[in-house]
C-alpha cells in the first residue's frame, strides 16, 4: 500500500517535466467542458471562481476573458508561471490570482469564499476515493450557499480503462500518467451535500477520451 502511494505521489515530477518540455501542451483554445462552464455560471450569475487543477490555464483565461474573477490551483510550479506569463501578456493579471497547491490537503480559502468552482480532468488524477470525497468536502466548504461545482473525469466507458498497470481502485497507469476513472456510482458517492443538477457525456481528443461533465450546486446542509 505504501508503495503504490509513492507511486501516486510520483506524478507531481512527472507533470512538472511534462509542463517543462512541452510549453504548449493543451493548446490555448478552450476545452468544451470551459465553454460550457462559462455558460452555466453566467445563468446562475456567478463571478468568483476557483479552478481546480488549472494545468498551463488555457480554461483560466478564457475564464478571464469572459468576466470572471478566477483563483486557479495547481500542483506544478510550471503550470503557475504558465499562467501568470500569459495572463501578463493578455492584460489579464487583475482577473486571475495563481497558486500553487496540492490539492491533497486543505484548500488555502476561508469558508464560502466563492460562487463556483471548476476542474478539467483534475477529480480523475492519482487520486484515490479517501482524497476525492475530502476535496469534494473542501469545495463545499469554501462555496458560498447555491454555490455551483462542475468537474469532469474520464470514465469507465473510456478506451483505457482496464489497460496499462493496474494502480488500485479504478486507476490505471497509462504512458506514464494515472488516471482514476468514474462511474455513476462515484458521482454519487461525492456528491454528499450538493444537488447533481446534470451529469452529462462527452468525448474529447483524438482516442476519444470519454469524460463525465459533472454539474452540483452547494445544499445549506447536508
Amino acid at each position: 500500500m505504501e508503495n503504490n502511494r509513492n507511486i501516486l505521489n510520483d506524478q507531481n515530477p512527472h507533470w512538472e517535466r511534462t509542463f517543462s518540455d512541452n510549453e504548449d501542451m493543451f493548446g490555448q483554445s478552450p476545452s468544451e467542458a470551459a465553454i460550457k462552464a462559462v455558460k452555466i455560471f453566467k445563468d446562475q450569475g456567478k463571478i468568483k471562481i476557483l479552478e481546480l487543477g488549472g494545468g498551463q490555464g488555457r480554461d483560466t483565461i478564457y475564464f478571464a476573458q469572459n468576466g470572471f474573477q478566477v483563483y486557479v490551483l495547481d500542483y506544478t510550479n510550471n503550470g503557475i508561471e504558465a499562467i501568470n506569463k500569459r495572463a501578463h501578456q493578455l492584460g489579464l493579471s487583475n482577473s486571475i490570482t495563481a497558486i500553487q497547491h496540492d490539492i491533497r490537503n486543505p484548500l488555502p480559502f476561508d469558508d464560502e469564499f466563492f460562487e463556483g468552482c471548476y476542474s478539467h480532468m483534475l477529480y480523475c488524477m492519482a487520486l484515490s476515493t479517501q482524497e476525492l470525497e475530502f476535496l469534494s468536502q473542501e469545495v463545499r466548504r469554501v462555496l458560498k450557499t447555491d454555490g455551483i461545482n462542475i468537474y469532469t473525469a474520464r470514465n469507465t466507458n473510456d478506451s483505457h480503462f482496464g489497460t496499462g498497470i493496474h494502480r488500485g481502485e479504478n486507476m490505471y497507469e497509462v504512458g506514464g500518467f494515472i488516471v482514476h476513472f468514474f462511474t455513476k456510482e462515484m458521482i454519487a458517492k461525492l456528491a454528499k451535500g450538493y444537488t447533481i443538477l446534470e451529469i452529462s457525456e462527452f468525448e474529447e481528443g483524438q482516442l476519444p477520451r470519454k469524460l463525465y461533465q459533472v454539474t452540483l450546486q452547494k445544499q445549506n446542509c447536508c
